[in-house]
């Protein structure tokens, strides 16, 4: 399992292992996938949190739910009620399917989820704060605000370092 607070690298661990030959698997590209329209958990979230969040394509607007539930820690608890349960089911479906004996889940929510109970190992990615501002305002193009909202949203990053097996120090370049 592999995990970290936002903008502290785990997409870029992850893709490591990829690269030496590990199933990887991208918890946030499930949950996008879990309230895409016609999946198990669009309406839900539409029904949850009302049918403003559609955009013109009739998908959810990602931005719209972003500035909502990260600016309400409530709105977020109950957008992960519907949202982990269904990533937990694909990732274990995934699991099951692969035939690669190294699988690399990575997700921000991987110890409160539980998922970490699965794992034979949990890897944890760290940055500074000012690494994680400065990435999610030039890599992600968010204002300075959005993004130490992202930031203040999450569990401290101590929270999970005290849960891991590998600690990942990842402050530097990505050649670093």
């Amino acid at each position: 399992g592999l995990t970290g607070n936002i903008a502290t690298g785990k997409s870029a661990v992850r893709k490591m292992c990829e690269h030496l030959g590990a199933f990887g698997i991208d918890a946030d590209l499930l949950a996008n996938r879990a309230i895409s329209k016609g999946a198990p958990g669009f309406l839900p979230v539409v029904e949850m949190f009302g049918p403003w969040l559609i955009g013109s394509d009739g998908q959810i607007d990602r931005a719209k739910l972003g500035r909502l539930v990260f600016s309400d820690p409530d709105a977020l608890g109950r957008l992960a009620a519907i949202v982990h349960t269904l990533v937990i089911e694909a990732i274990n479906i995934l699991v099951k399917r692969s035939e690669q004996r190294f699988i690399v889940i990575e997700a921000i929510k991987l110890i409160e989820s539980g998922l970490a109970n699965q794992c034979d190992s949990v890897w944890v990615t760290t940055a500074s704060p000012e690494q994680q501002l400065e990435r999610l305002i030039h890599n992600r193009k968010m204002t300075k605000e959005t993004a130490v909202e992202r930031i203040n949203a999450q569990p401290s990053q101590h929270q999970k370092i005290q849960q891991a097996d590998i600690i990942i120090r990842n402050s530097g370049s990505f050649d670093e």
